[in-house]
């Protein structure tokens, strides 16, 4: 009987231990689930079984949900001044905060405290964002109070993505514009990834600045902070980091959407200084072309004017780089080359390319991340620290260039292929493949008018004496501007020309302007806009966004590339590159 009675214990004490391993297990996820995560505290925790058998909580309430604020990578050694600043805080808690808290009734006074602390940060302008009001934009868009009000009724959720690598100098006023950026859009509406990248300057401490910000507000975030991918500068290949940090910075925009089933409208990847109103306008642009994405403009200041910098992310839909303009260049020197382009820059309008970053720049999630697009890099570029030689590339290699340039193709490729998708599955006919479709393609006469009028393009390019002047301010050392680029051994004869394939919509909109010039930033938009609104352009309204000709992909493009390893500023070289979608489509099939 003893024995039975023992062992009867024992069975319930299993059966016991077993139900609440289960329900702990149903209702309250562990971090073992998410095993590529290091620690339970930084993980976004997937829906309990409450939340799936009713109805799943999307919601970014960093009250009711901690993990959606989150520091990693901090340095947690002690500092040499940690202890001052620790007797700091508890003096202030002491005089001014413990004497006052008598009872239950005095902790409202608390409570005002705090709410008068929030209404302050809510007001953070920061030094340069402090003039954006001031700052003349066409259009009336800084007249119009109610400009943006229907963007923000449609309460859609934004994710702010900034990675930064010692730029402690522009950092506060980053933080000010997503502060904005909050108090217009609303807190629980954004969710906050920022990424310090082996920082050697003050970056660290201002991270602090801004988790202390951020969860005062009830922002969402996770901060962290990663080491450089190698020590030895000289092996460093920086379009790879760049591509590695970047997918760094969308992981939690990829773990909401696996884990808890939110997707985000669109991704803003704040760069330099950029006003919240330009920001908002370039969101305003993406919704109405249906973007996959929409960048601004990059300007540096360079003895005392502004050029456009980023030379080695951007080309026109020509597949030509920009030039490097000055701000206040007349409308026959203007950046995009192309003639649709550049009458559209000097009308202020949104402009269609091939390819662009330059500044702050708005993607669209649903053409590109969700998608399984990443960021990638060439992976046949020679390693310096190595003693053989620069081994030779074949004059078709692949182009070596910023992962963003890759982004921008693999953008125009998925945008063709979905487009196929959608014809079969309406069609509900599998049999017709590529191979029918070239067939067509090689009977067309038109293809050799526009093979005529490809080379017509080559050999006047070939003189333009801006073909190639310019510097690339963000990523490279001034060019001497003096090099050649090589043209195409002959010009391509595609299967299927580029211009059958659905485009990929990406736009540069001139009116959101990047610089890291500070207050100089007045003098930018005077440079780009003038002193007076354009108030009486016939394009008023959303219709001035919209582009109603959507050109395909150029045939070939001006390939930047950086071939051997030493870091952000190893040389680059150019050359022309063909560019075939069709080819691209058998590769992946």
């Amino acid at each position: 009987m003893a024995v039975s009675f023992r062992r009867r214990n024992l069975s319930r004490l299993l059966f016991i231990i077993t139900f609440i391993f289960c329900l702990r297990w149903l209702f309250f996820p562990s971090s073992s689930n998410s095993a590529h995560i290091a620690s339970a505290s930084h993980q976004i925790k997937e829906h309990n079984f409450v939340e799936r058998a009713t109805r799943p909580d999307r919601s970014l309430n960093v009250q009711k949900h901690g993990f959606l604020q989150a520091r990693m990578g901090r340095d947690e050694r002690d500092g040499i001044l940690g202890q001052t600043v620790v007797d700091g805080v508890m003096d202030y808690w002491e005089r001014f905060q413990l004497p006052y808290i008598l009872n239950h009734e005095t902790s409202s006074m608390d409570a005002q405290h705090v709410v008068s602390s929030i209404d302050q940060l809510l007001s953070l302008n920061g030094w340069v964002a402090a003039l954006c009001p001031t700052l003349t934009r066409p259009f009336g868009q800084n007249k119009h109070e109610g400009a943006y009000d229907d963007l923000i009724r449609e309460d859609h959720l934004y994710y702010i993505a900034i990675i930064i690598h010692s730029a402690d100098h522009f950092l506060v006023d980053q933080l000010a514009v997503i502060v904005q950026m909050a108090k217009r859009l609303g807190t629980n509406n954004l969710f906050v990834s920022m990424l310090d990248y082996d920082s050697t300057d003050s970056t660290e401490t201002l991270t602090d600045l801004c988790e202390a910000v951020l969860t005062l507000l009830g922002v969402p975030f996770r901060i962290r902070r990663v080491p450089g991918m190698t020590e030895d500068s000289s092996a460093a290949y920086y379009p790879l980091e760049e591509a590695h940090m970047r997918n760094l910075a969308l992981e939690p925009l990829r773990e909401l959407q696996q884990k808890r089933n939110i997707k985000f409208h669109r991704v803003i990847w704040l760069k330099g200084f950029t006003c919240p109103n330009d920001i908002l306008e370039t969101i305003k642009v993406s919704f109405a072309n249906e973007a996959a994405m929409v960048c601004g403009m990059d300007w540096a200041e360079h003895n005392g004017f502004f050029i456009f910098s980023d030379r080695w992310r951007t080309r026109d839909i020509e597949g030509d780089q920009f030039r490097q303009s000055k701000s206040s260049s007349k409308s026959d020197a203007v950046p995009p080359r192309d003639q649709q382009g550049a009458a559209r820059y000097a009308q202020h309008l949104p402009f269609q390319v091939f390819c662009c970053e330059a500044g702050t720049h708005v993607v669209d999630p649903e053409q590109s991340y969700y998608k399984g697009i990443s960021y990638r890099a060439g992976t046949d570029y020679h390693n310096l620290s190595r003693a053989e030689g620069m081994p030779m590339r074949e004059p078709d290699a692949p182009c070596l260039d910023s992962s963003q340039a890759w982004f921008c193709r693999d953008l125009w490729i998925r945008s063709a292929k979905d487009a196929m998708e959608e014809v079969d599955k309406a069609n509900n006919v599998g049999a017709i493949r590529k191979r029918d479709v070239i067939e067509v393609a090689a009977r067309d006469p038109m293809m050799e008018k526009r093979d005529a009028e490809v080379v017509a393009k080559r050999q006047g390019q070939a003189v333009d004496p801006d073909a190639n002047a310019g510097s690339d301010y963000d990523a490279m050392p001034a060019e001497e501007g003096d090099e050649d680029i090589p043209p195409l051994a002959e010009p391509p004869r595609l299967s299927i020309p580029n211009s059958m394939f659905r485009p990929a919509r990406i736009l540069v909109n001139p009116r959101c302007p990047t610089t890291y010039a500070g207050v100089s930033h007045t003098q930018l938009a005077l440079d780009l806009f003038g002193d007076g609104d354009d108030t009486t352009s016939p394009n008023r309204g959303v219709k001035k966004y919209v582009l109603d000709d959507w050109e395909g992909a150029p045939e070939s493009f001006v390939c930047q590339e950086q071939r051997q390893t030493g870091g952000r500023k190893a040389t680059k070289t150019q050359r022309r590159l063909g560019f075939s979608i069709h080819d691209e489509l058998k590769r992946q099939t």
